[in-house]
Order: structure tokens, then sequence, then C-alpha cells
């Protein structure tokens, strides 16, 4: 049976359009650690988990995301296990807009990072705003909501990144980000996706109700090089 390129979507992004931001090989591979920690593997049998191991203990933490369950590679620890949903966009619905939207380019990186560090919308490393495509919202000079883009498989495109400075929520900044986000990538020709956890029941019912629409539970795993074996005495 043939695999949707989102059962698997770290690796179906990284052997196609993001190929050159990857690190690995044919076996296992992952994002340039500073653009972020996701990886895959082709496959999950012994040569391949082996392979990724290998990848955690040369560049650090991962963080896996697939349909399938997933098992623990050699060399490695858990640091976090979890599900999440992926969802779809259906139909996408229209948003009001009350504030503008401003594209964000590398002169906006080291407000982007400090924004995402206070807000945690997901793993976003010093090199994340170079997957390009983000959005923001300022107030008074000062960056306080965005959203971007962050796998591309062929034909999709994930809608990521949204966050809004605690001090400015309620005033719909998400949702506008996210239905801009949503139609840039259908105006393109693309599907928009995102991943949210399963218990984030706020976000779940803001993107259902932009037209997103779930398409599979997912595995999370975040993953560490284990713990050097103590010398024997």
């Amino acid at each position: 049976m043939t695999r949707h390129p989102l059962d698997r979507p770290v690796w179906s992004a990284l052997t196609t359009r993001q190929r050159d931001l990857a690190v690995g090989d044919d076996l296992a591979r992952r994002f340039d650690p500073e653009i972020g920690p996701f990886a895959a593997v082709a496959a999950d049998d012994p040569e391949h988990l082996a392979r990724l191991g290998e990848l955690v203990a040369a560049h650090g933490p991962v963080v896996l995301l697939q349909r399938d369950a997933i098992p623990l590679p050699p060399g490695t620890t858990t640091r976090l296990a979890a599900r999440g949903l992926q969802l779809v966009l259906d139909r996408l619905r229209a948003v009001p807009a009350t504030s503008d939207l401003v594209p964000l380019t590398a002169a906006d990186a080291a407000e982007m990072v400090a924004l995402a560090k206070l807000t945690v919308p997901g793993p976003f490393e010093s090199r994340t705003p170079e997957l390009g495509g983000f959005l923001g919202v300022r107030v008074d000079g000062r960056l306080v909501a965005m959203a971007g883009e962050r796998m591309k498989p062929e034909g999709f495109a994930e809608v990521s990144g949204v966050c809004t400075h605690p001090d400015h929520r309620g005033h719909g900044y998400a949702a506008m980000l996210s239905a801009a986000m949503a139609d840039r990538i259908v105006t393109r020709g693309e599907t928009p996706f995102l991943h949210v956890y399963a218990t984030n029941r706020a976000a779940i019912g803001l993107y259902e109700r932009l037209g997103f629409e779930l398409r599979t539970p997912v595995e999370v795993l975040a993953l560490e090089p284990a713990p050097s074996s103590a010398p024997a005495t």
C-alpha cells in the first residue's frame, strides 16, 4: 500500500521540497538543528532506527511526528511522548480583518525567536524564520503575534508557529494569521495542514472554525541522547 505523504510529513518534506534543509541520508533525516528538531526515518526497521540514533548522537535532540507508532531508536531516551492530531483544510472560512498583517523578514528574526520562546507554539530555533512566509501583527511597533509555514511535502504546506503575546490575546490575531497563511497556501495550489496536541481543545476549536478537519491522530516523540554508561568499577 502506498503511504500518504502526510503519514510521515517530516520525511516527505525532507526528501522533496525541503531536502536542502536536511541532515542525514536515505535511512534517516532531520532538519538542520538550527532550523528545527524534527526528524524521521523511511521505515521503522533496525537499520533505519540505528541511523536515526546516530543522528541524535551527532546533532542533538529530535522530535518525531508520524501516524504510526514510533519505536525507540538505540542510543536515545524519551523526553516527551504525546498524542497529537493532524488537521487538513477542507474549506476556508472567512475571518474579518481587524488588524494589518505584515510580512516578517530576516530583520525580524530576533523578535520572532523571542516571541516563540515566550509563548512556545512548538519548536522554534534561531534559524526557523528562514523557513519563510511568516506574517505578523505589530502594536506600537512591537511584534505581538505571528504565524508561518514549516513542513512542505509535495502539494502540501504546514501552518505553524501560530502564537500571540500573553498581553495581546483576545483580539483574534491567531485566527486572522492562521486564515491568512491557509489562504496563501491554497492560492499556490497546495493544501494547508497543521498539527496540534490532542489536549489543546482551544486550538482545535479555532482550527475547526476556520475549516480544518481531522485527518488522523499522530504520535509525537521527543528524543535526546541516552546518558553514557558509567565506567565499570
